[in-house]
């Protein structure tokens, strides 16, 4: 079996902060491992040389990736790569990928891997469009895009069954009839990030240090983040180590959206708050982990997954989680919260060695199914 994984990346000056390159960074290897063959097309390789590499240029902008297709150039690769498979790992392109099949010839399987979903839906059933594919009323094309990748694919992979339910209420609400198309694929875990609480000493900074290791945009709910470090820095029993993931930002990505910017410097005035950066080393930003005590999900509603919750809980990090989305679906129920003082009450209860540590078990256990040789076989498996 060959596999052209179609990848877009925003990001590439900072790749340890583009979780869809991590993901096939990961998953690549291990379908190489698993007897196929893999052609990355993408801004930027993955490390295994045994997979093959494409180039393709960087997006400007989010929408860029998804409204930008050249069929020329993808008629010509598919021609020149004859895949079995094509991953579409922006939804959004897989229309204009499958007429790229039709004009080469290609009867490839075409997949498409929801890395991101446009929407979320509320507990009452109302769909939400995600603010951050909402710029000048573009929120709406961009879901008619979506539901139009959907039709287009063969299969279609999600993260979650919170995904799977949000794919299908917004797949029926567009007329879009899934079949038996789709298939809940969680992602992959990085291996360089783990640690076994039961056989490793944590190595605790002095004090009770949270991390909080996700996007900084508004759109991932960072201004309530940045209410509740302001209750968890007054309480003096809680530092906050603050994740500054992208650094500095290309013009045009700030002038889109410069939230990440605001909120850095909004947290960094705070007390009890240091703002760090792993410069886009994965050693760096394991030791950054490893000197924690807890985490922090972040309070973005349409969350179908998180690869940083995932990578803190592969350390035996216990995770503190708004009660909402995926993380209601994934975090342990005794870690949830709805109001930040229940957030600030379990800050304190995990300064308590034994429930830190039972929970320092459970998160580290809630990510064994993740191993990409697991997930691997799951995806391949999905193909069937």
């Amino acid at each position: 079996m060959h596999i052209l994984y179609l990848l877009n990346i925003s990001n590439p000056d900072r790749l340890s902060a583009d979780s869809g390159w991590i993901f096939a960074d990961l998953l690549a290897p291990a379908f190489v491992d698993a007897g196929a063959s893999v052609t990355v097309a993408a801004p930027a390789a993955v490390g295994d040389e045994r997979c093959g590499f494409y180039l393709t240029g960087v997006p400007e902008t989010k929408y860029r990736a998804r409204f930008s297709s050249d069929l020329d150039e993808l008629v010509e690769l598919i021609r020149e790569e004859r895949p079995d498979v094509v991953v579409a790992n922006q939804i959004e392109e897989a229309a204009a990928q499958r007429i790229a099949l039709m004009e080469a010839g290609s009867n490839a399987l075409l997949i498409g891997y929801c890395h991101y979903l446009p929407f979320s839906f509320t507990a009452d059933g109302q769909l939400l469009l995600d603010p951050a594919m909402n710029d000048a009323g573009m929120g709406r094309p961009v879901l008619l895009a979506f539901a139009a990748g959907l039709a287009a694919c063969d299969r279609v992979l999600v993260h979650s069954g919170v995904a799977a339910s949000w794919v299908s209420a917004a797949a029926a609400r567009m007329t879009v009839n899934l079949d038996d198309k789709l298939r809940v694929v969680p992602a992959p875990r990085d291996e360089r990030l783990v640690r076994d609480p039961a056989h490793t000493k944590p190595e605790y900074s002095a004090g009770s240090i949270g991390v909080y290791n996700h996007r900084l945009y508004a759109h991932y709910g960072t201004e309530q983040f940045v209410d509740l470090a302001r209750q968890l820095a007054s309480s003096g029993t809680v530092r906050l180590r603050v994740m500054d993931l992208f650094g500095p930002r290309r013009a045009g990505r700030k002038n889109l959206d410069d939230s990440p910017e605001r909120m850095r410097d909004r947290l960094a005035a705070l007390p009890h708050v240091q703002l760090v950066s792993d410069r886009g080393d994965r050693l760096r930003y394991k030791n950054l982990l490893a000197g924690a005590r807890f985490a922090i999900a972040p309070f973005r509603p349409g969350c179908p997954w998180s690869m940083s919750v995932i990578d803190c809980q592969g350390m035996g990090l216990p995770v503190i989680a708004p009660r909402l989305g995926w993380f209601a679906e994934h975090i342990d129920p005794d870690l949830c919260f709805t109001t930040a003082a229940e957030a600030v009450a379990l800050t304190e209860r995990l300064a308590d060695d034994e429930f830190h540590s039972l929970h320092a078990k459970r998160a580290y256990a809630s990510t064994a199914d993740f191993t990409p040789a697991l997930v691997a076989a799951r995806y391949l498996e999905a193909l069937s």
